[in-house]
């Protein structure tokens, strides 16, 4: 029974860590059991670090390319990403997943000093 639930998460496109949380395994008990079974290989959800089209130097920059910086700044080699940016963004979709982190926790509440 706990074989189909893995093979439907599995289907679904779950990563092995959530597919573990949800049958009360862990990750590599999953990576296991999917090799044995021989289920078919999935892209992985590692996104891999965004192609460059060209070298943009700073005086090729223009507005609506992106700023993001590649390498460093007092070597011959450092240039821009220049893909097209966000709307009212300076980086590109790639960049900005990367600059602009929303977080979802609460902020924390002050603590309150114990009652003796």
């Amino acid at each position: 029974m706990r074989v189909s639930a893995l093979i439907a998460l599995w289907d679904e496109g779950l990563p092995t860590s959530e597919i573990g949380r949800r049958l009360g395994v862990s990750k590599n008990a999953v990576i296991g059991k999917i090799h044995r079974l021989g289920l078919s290989n999935r892209k992985s959800p590692v996104q891999k670090k965004p192609q460059k089209a060209a070298i943009i130097g700073m005086e090729s920059l223009t507005t609506g390319m992106c700023n993001w910086p590649d390498g460093d700044p007092g070597t011959d080699g450092f240039n821009f990403c220049g893909r097209p940016t966000l709307q009212e963004k300076p980086y590109c979709a790639d960049h900005c997943a990367r600059a602009y982190i929303t977080g979802s926790r609460e902020k924390s509440q002050p603590r309150t000093a114990r009652a003796a």
